[in-house]
Parts: structure tokens; sequence; C-alpha cells
């Protein structure tokens, strides 16, 4: 079996016309109806750095929650945020960019590689004041176009510390969609091998002729937890003017489907949540 995290929050996030918050809560709350163990739905980031999710709070306090089993995961860059998180009570899960490139790091949260280890500390106690779930993505795990140091091991040796100072859920971000068939089979190994428990999950971006290849490259490697979003909309608004979108989430379930592979998703509800996806963001794209 694999695991999906539906990411609509990464879909959104880089477009630039405003999506009306009641056409939002609509979406979200079909993509609740489809059996996606966690979906990725808002973001406490500055309104400045992410206009679009400007509205998360009241998106989330409209959400109806009663009839389903998917968690919320909402995006954070710093304690401020966490600290409006956790104050959420259908957040129960918060994801926070920590890029092994200083230069991303910077761009993408205005922070260190060391300030950033200083707010995962933060984060950490804070997640454990609420009984809420952490995960650390790990931004840039494939590569970076800024000349910043990079190699396998140095993705290890951050995994490794992060996990040493208690996240127990790490995430390889593919963050400008240049990870390779090779290469994603040879970094979750890798990584793997140097985490004593924490568990290990895959973000990749992708154009969409390359999703299969990429879906069974981490899925060979061992891997049975990925981000994706429908249609493959998406991409980090900080990393690039030309963004490589997210892995598409009905041709990754169409690759499980024929290698016989479970994924938990109520097929009836995926069609309507793919119409309006069409729907949304042919709409304002």
């Amino acid at each position: 079996m694999i695991h999906i995290t539906e990411c609509p929050r990464d879909a959104m996030q880089g477009i630039h016309t405003f999506i009306p918050t009641a056409e939002k809560i609509s979406y979200l709350q079909q993509l609740l109806k489809v059996g996606f163990p966690v979906l990725d739905a808002g973001s406490f980031v500055s309104p400045k750095a992410i206009p679009q999710l400007a509205d998360t709070h009241e998106v989330f306090d409209a959400l109806d929650m009663s009839a389903t089993q998917t968690k919320i995961l909402a995006i954070v860059a710093n304690a401020r945020g966490a600290s409006e998180a956790v104050a959420v009570d259908k957040v129960s899960i918060l994801g926070f960019p920590f890029s092994v490139s200083e230069t991303f790091q910077q761009r993408n949260t205005n922070s260190s590689i060391a300030q950033s280890l200083s707010r995962v500390e933060e984060i950490i106690e804070l997640c454990a004041s609420r009984n809420k779930e952490l995960v650390i993505y790990l931004s840039m795990a494939f590569g970076n176009p800024y000349g910043d140091e990079w190699s396998p091991e140095l993705v290890a040796k951050w995994a490794k510390t992060l996990e040493g100072m208690g996240v127990k859920n790490l995430s390889l971000a593919d963050t400008t969609g240049i990870s390779e068939i090779q290469g994603i089979s040879t970094l979750y190994t890798t990584i793997q091998a140097e985490l004593s428990s924490a568990n290990l999950s895959m973000h990749l971006h992708s154009l969409p002729q390359d999703v299969a290849l990429k879906a069974e490259a981490a899925y060979n490697a061992g891997c049975r937890y990925f981000d994706s979003a429908l249609k493959g909309f998406g991409g980090c608004p900080m990393a690039s003017d030309t963004l490589t979108g997210n892995m598409a989430t009905e041709v990754l379930i169409q690759w499980a489907n024929v290698n016989q592979i479970e994924t938990g998703i109520n097929h009836l509800e995926l069609k309507e949540a793919e119409r309006q996806a069409n729907f949304l963001f042919d709409r304002y794209l």
C-alpha cells in the first residue's frame, strides 16, 4: 500500500489571481471525501509571502470534518506561524521547510540554516504542547540551482540531525523538479540507512510524463509515502519563475492501480475532485 498526501496548498500558493474563499472551501470539502490520509491544505506563513493563502483561518473554520478520517496539514515558516497553527483544532500536522541549501533557506524563510534549526526546536515544543504532529521537508534534497554544496551524504547528515532533535517525519523535497530516476533511488536508500525510526516520505515535483517512472523508482527503493496534487498543479514560488509542478495525483493513483498497489482512495469521489480541480485551476491560473 502507498499513502498519498494531497497538496492543494502547494497547488494554489503560486497562483497570483486570488481564489475566492468559498471556492477553496468547496474544493477542500470534496477532497476530504476522497480518502487521502493527509490533506496539505493551508498556510500560516505571512500573507505578504503567500497572499493566496491569507484566508487559511477562514477556510479551516468552515470545513466540516465530521465525516472524514483525513488529517489536515498546514505549512509554517517560524514559531509565530506555528503558534497560530497549533491553536487550530482542525490542524493535526504542521509542515516546516528546512533547506539543505543555505541560499534557498534564506529565500524561502528569510533565515539561515542555523537559525532554522532553532526554529525547529521551538516548533517541536509547540507541537508537543498541543499534541500535534510535525513533518520537516528537506528542501532542495535533490540538488539546487545556486551552486551550494550538495550530496546524498549531506542530506543524510541533516536528516540524522533532525531525527536526533526528535523529528519523527521527514520528507525529501524535490523543490525544483530536478530529480532523476536513479537519483531518487540513491537518495532514498542513503537517507533511510541513516535513520533509526523516523518516517521518510517523498515530495517530488515532476513533468506529467515522468510521474510513473519517479513513483516506481521511489517505491522500489522502499518509499510508501508520497505527496502529490491533482492535475499536477503547483510548485514552489520561492524557488523559480518557471515551475515544475507537483506529481499528478491521478497519474500516481493510475500507476498504483496498474501495479496492484492499494491506495485507500474512493475513486468516485476522486473523479468529482478531478472535475472540480479542472474547473478551479482553469479558471484562475
